[in-house]
């Protein structure tokens, strides 16, 4: 099992895709796991879903539990699968329930401001 480690994310982060911004949140987690980058989870409730369309695909992770990814669809592209959320995460990160995490590319960016 790898060592999880969640906490506040410092400061206020901006996710931006295609130059929209997607959401603004003074209230995200950051989340650690083993020697992988940090990924910084955004509450739900900080973010235009009305921009995000669920795809089918999922993944299993033995630590956090299942994710549900989303698309992001906006006037002129579609990222496919470009977001990520445990709906019912395991009760070790019961913490990001409720948040969005973002799949970093070209098209997708993740900022501290």
């Amino acid at each position: 099992m790898t060592k999880i480690q969640i906490r506040k994310a410092a400061g206020t982060w901006v996710v931006r895709s295609g130059g929209a911004v997607l959401g603004e949140s003074a209230n995200a987690l950051e989340l650690s796991e083993g020697d992988l980058a940090p990924v910084i989870y955004f509450p739900r409730g900080d973010i235009a879903t009305a921009l995000l369309d669920r795809s089918d695909k999922t993944t299993h992770c033995a630590d956090k539990g299942d994710a549900s990814y989303f698309s992001i669809v906006n006037k002129s592209t579609v990222t496919d699968n470009a977001v990520w959320s445990y709906e019912n995460p395991n009760d070790a990160v019961a913490e990001i329930k409720d948040h969005l995490a973002f799949v970093v590319s070209d098209s997708v960016k993740v900022e501290q401001i």
